[in-house]
Formats: C-alpha cells, structure tokens, sequence
C-alpha cells in the first residue's frame, strides 16, 4: 500500500495539478495564437506578397525514377526523388516569426490588462496605528520615570 499512497499523494500535489493546468491552457493558448497568425495575418501579407507560396521550392538533387523493367525483364525498383526542401524551410521560419509576433501582442495585451486591474494599495488610516500609540506611551511612561 505504501507506493499507491506514495503515488496518489504525488499525483494530488498542487505542483502537479498547476503544471496539468498549465499545459491544458498552454494547448488552448497555441491554437489561439495559430489562428491569429494563420487567419488573420497571413491572408494579408500573403496578398501584399503576391501569392508566393514557398512550399514547393526545392533543389532537386536525384529526378525520381518509375518502376520499369530491364532489358532481361526484371522489374527495377522506383527511385524516390531526392531534393532539399528549402521552401518549406522558409515557409516554417516566416510561420515561426510571426507565431512569435502574435504570441507577443498577445502578452503584451494581457499584460496590460493586468496593470489596469492591479488595483494601488490602500492609502494609510490617517494618524498613528494603535502600534504607534502604544510605542509613544511606552515612551512617555519612559521619560517620566528618569
């Protein structure tokens, strides 16, 4: 029993329950961001760039090769084409900076939110706490004495 108590205390934990929190929010944050980038930035920018879509750029190293049958008739096995994708390449960087850039509007907005929501701390009572007038009699009985 001693490691299913060990266990069930480990997974109650509030570390445990935050971090779960944690990721579950972080999943809805994501997809929110990843609709902002691709649903409301890139239809623009794709517009203002001319409809370039840099998936399909690559350098194609090795030509892909059907299957075919030799001179002998024995089958020859298709050979893949072989290229750097360096178009997809570029296509993630842009979606990288601009998932960075709507992840950073996004702070920032909620930052802000916070600060208008942080309320200034109460000003002080007006005249001395009841610690101070006991101090100061505490004095005075002090001065009296000598």
């Amino acid at each position: 029993m001693g490691i299913i108590q060990e266990f069930r205390d480990f997974a109650v934990k509030g570390n445990v329950f935050d971090m779960a929190v944690g990721v579950i929010i972080g999943g809805a944050f994501g997809k929110l961001a990843g609709s902002f980038v691709n649903d409301i930035m890139m239809p623009p920018i794709g517009m203002a760039a001319g409809k370039v879509d840099f998936t399909d750029l690559k350098l194609i190293l090795q030509e892909a090769a059907p299957a075919t049958t030799d001179a002998a008739g024995a089958a020859v096995k298709a050979v893949p084409e072989v290229a750097i994708a360096y178009g997809k390449f570029i296509s993630v960087g842009i979606d990288f900076f601009l998932m960075a850039l709507a992840v950073f509007i996004l702070v920032k907005i909620v930052s802000k939110l916070k600060k208008k929501e942080a309320a200034a701390p109460p000003p002080p009572p007006p005249g001395p706490t009841k610690d101070q007038e006991l101090l100061m009699q505490i004095r005075d009985l002090l001065a009296a004495k000598r």
